[in-house]
């Protein structure tokens, strides 16, 4: 068992995620921060956690960081305005990070998005540069914690049933549904070969997809 604290816990992915976490026995934070959403995520077998990770400090995040064994990321201003984009998907992720450290959990799960590198070649008159460069920065940041940080970078999300099996590094947009992506991260909190790596992915077809467990551990 693991208890696990997973930031963005109403977002889709987040939703998807808790329920296999508790099927295999695990406690899961799921931290969010609208209180009418408190239901929809206790259904799913966690704990809701209402907080502003906005308005909190690093000090503020490591309190309830503190006695979990794993961080997920999945929070992100979903649009909207550049300065919110940067203030949830760069600093409040940037805070976390410093948090875990300070609060003495070592394992952190970014979900990224497939095309987050320095030359993700999005134009900064573009509205979706705000999310680009926010992610990019976030994902540096952890590369140089010393964290055991994994970075997921999912391709294009679908709504699609989930098929257990990805390819890393696909070709185009890397089609590939929520209830996998969902399959891949809880796959990598306890696997440490995904330790250190960036890990970029879609469904990809019959003939090139593998099972989630043996793609992660390849």
């Amino acid at each position: 068992m693991s208890r696990i604290i997973v930031f963005g816990g109403h977002g889709r992915i987040a939703l998807l995620l808790a329920p296999l976490l508790v099927a295999r026995g695990d406690e899961v934070t799921a931290v969010i921060r609208n209180p009418d959403h408190v239901d929809d995520v206790e259904k799913t077998g966690a704990t809701a956690l209402v907080s502003d990770i906005e308005q909190l400090d690093t000090r503020g995040l490591a309190e309830i960081i503190a006695g979990h064994d794993a961080i997920v990321w999945s929070a992100g201003a979903g649009g909207g305005s550049p300065e919110r984009t940067y203030a949830v998907d760069r600093d409040a992720a940037i805070r976390t990070m410093d948090a875990a450290a300070d609060a003495g959990v070592g394992r952190y799960v970014m979900v990224s998005w497939i095309g987050s590198k320095a030359d993700h070649g999005i134009p900064e008159d573009d509205s979706f540069f705000p999310y680009a460069d926010a992610k990019w920065a976030a994902d540096e940041h952890l590369r140089g914690t010393d964290l055991d940080g994994t970075i997921l970078g999912p391709g294009t999300l679908t709504f699609d049933e989930p098929t257990g099996r990805i390819v890393i590094d696909p070709e185009g947009r890397g089609e590939v549904s929520r209830a996998d992506v969902a399959q891949v991260i809880a796959e990598s909190i306890g696997n440490p070969s995904t330790f250190g790596r960036t890990i970029r992915f879609g469904n990809g077809d019959a003939d090139t997809a593998v099972p989630i467990g043996d793609a992660l551990s390849a």
